[in-house]
């Protein structure tokens, strides 16, 4: 039994596939299915039922699971931890970011870490605001990125505030509203929305904004891929309300101020639970080029 088997049988429990679970561990499926073949054969029982179409846990594979992530994991903190002791920064680390991140430049913040950590390796999340901070505070996550309505804060976990801003109104250009300087929450209300799906802190920004002038609106279109959002915008089935600060990504779109329009409110969160030398290597690694 070796480590990497460990790492196979956990990603086909997970996924319940084992194409997909070895796309995840990048390696072919022949690869990975001879792996856990092997595996099964030296501890004498079938961890997964499967036919051609189908894979199921069985009970002997749902006791094996456990302690095989907790054995994973120990490995992985003992080789971080020794890493650690040499002044190298090793291990994994669990980024979650929302849909529309306009605080920090993802990309560029990935490249200044990895050239200064180059044996840590990333994992992206991408997911609503009220989710990957329940992720972080369970230790799912060690980081993330998250975007609430004004006067919301981040629950069980520690942060900062990155930015503060003004959602503004996305329409194609030849929309009647992309002519005008600046538009209010009631001439908005007259149109059709795609937007965030509902009880999500994305969609509360703007659904607060129209509460508190008593207006209502018709969201037609509800979808948490914000590039899924502009290409409804462009084909000008609705309009969409998105922080200013995404909206230079889109320069066949019109966009326009809002008055009094819902504010958004960007936070970095991360737990200080026994935080992995990586995590604080990333918090580190964002403050420099802050």
């Amino acid at each position: 039994m070796d480590l990497q088997q460990l790492r196979y049988v956990i990603a086909v429990a997970e996924t319940r596939n084992f194409t997909r679970a070895a796309e995840h561990c990048f390696v072919v499926q022949s690869a990975l299915s001879h792996q856990v073949a092997n595996l099964e054969r030296e501890l004498g029982v079938k961890l997964f039922a499967r036919t051609s179409r189908r894979v199921e846990i069985t009970a002997a594979g749902e006791a094996f699971l456990p302690p095989a992530r907790q054995a994973l994991e120990a490995a992985e903190r003992a080789a971080t931890d020794a890493a650690a002791a040499a002044g190298l920064v090793r291990g994994r680390l669990a980024v979650g970011v929302i849909p529309a991140v306009a605080a920090i430049d993802m990309p560029a913040a990935l490249r200044h870490f990895r050239e200064r950590h180059p044996g840590v390796r990333i994992s992206l999340r991408v997911d609503r605001s009220d989710d990957l901070a329940a992720q972080v505070a369970a230790g799912d996550l060690e980081v993330a990125v998250l975007g609430l309505p004004e006067g919301d804060r981040p629950r069980g976990v520690r942060f900062r505030e990155l930015a503060r801003d003004r959602l503004v109104a996305v329409v194609p250009p030849a929309h009647d509203l992309a002519r005008e300087a600046q538009v209010s929450l009631r001439q908005l209300a007259r149109e059709t929305f795609v937007d965030f799906p509902v009880r999500t802190p994305g969609r509360a920004q703007s659904d607060r904004a129209f509460a508190a002038e008593n207006l209502a609106r018709d969201v037609a279109f509800e979808a948490m891929a914000l590039d899924l959002q502009i290409q409804i915008v462009r084909h000008g089935l609705a309009i969409a309300l998105l922080p200013s600060a995404v909206t230079g990504d889109y320069p066949d779109l019109a966009t326009i101020p809002v008055d009094n329009g819902p504010l958004r409110v960007e936070f970095l969160a991360w737990s200080e639970f026994n935080p992995s030398p990586a995590t604080q290597a990333f918090l580190s690694s964002l403050d420099e080029i802050a």
